[in-house]
Formats: C-alpha cells, sequence, structure tokens
C-alpha cells in the first residue's frame, strides 16, 4: 500500500458510524478496575510486611549471632602459670 491509498483507508475508517458499545460494558469495567484495584493493594500490604518481617529477623538474628565480633581463637591454649 502506497500513502494515498493509507490516506483513504484512514479516512474511510474514521468517516464509519463508530461501533456500538454494550451498555454493561461501563459496570463490568469499574467492577474489574476496583477488584485489581483492591488486589494491588492487598499485595502491596503484604510485601511491606514481609520486609518488615525480614527486617525483624534480620535484627534478632544479628542482635543474638553478633557476627560483627571476631570469634575467639581456637588453635593456641590459654597461655596460664606463667
Amino acid at each position: 500500500m502506497n500513502l494515498p491509498e493509507r490516506e483513504a483507508n484512514v479516512r474511510r475508517l474514521l468517516e464509519q458510524k463508530p461501533p456500538t458499545v454494550p451498555p454493561d460494558l461501563y459496570a463490568d469495567a469499574v467492577r474489574r478496575g476496583s477488584r485489581m484495584l483492591r488486589r494491588r493493594t492487598l499485595a502491596r500490604r503484604v510485601m511491606w510486611l514481609l520486609l518488615f518481617a525480614a527486617a525483624v529477623a534480620f535484627v534478632v538474628w544479628a542482635s543474638v549471632a553478633r557476627p560483627w565480633v571476631e570469634p575467639p581463637s581456637q588453635t593456641t591454649p590459654p597461655l596460664t602459670g606463667w
């Protein structure tokens, strides 16, 4: 198709009467949209809850395990009785 034919086809499409929309389409779209919004909100809250739980678990583990403290040496015996 060359450019004039394309333009003619577009003009024909634009001049046609638009198709009729079913009357219950708006209500169905609103229902689906609100359901998707509730699901997204729930998913976002669950993700924040999981992130908070992971942060609390990490803080508890770090306070118990204290990974920043160097472990005592096990290779040499303690020097006693000098």
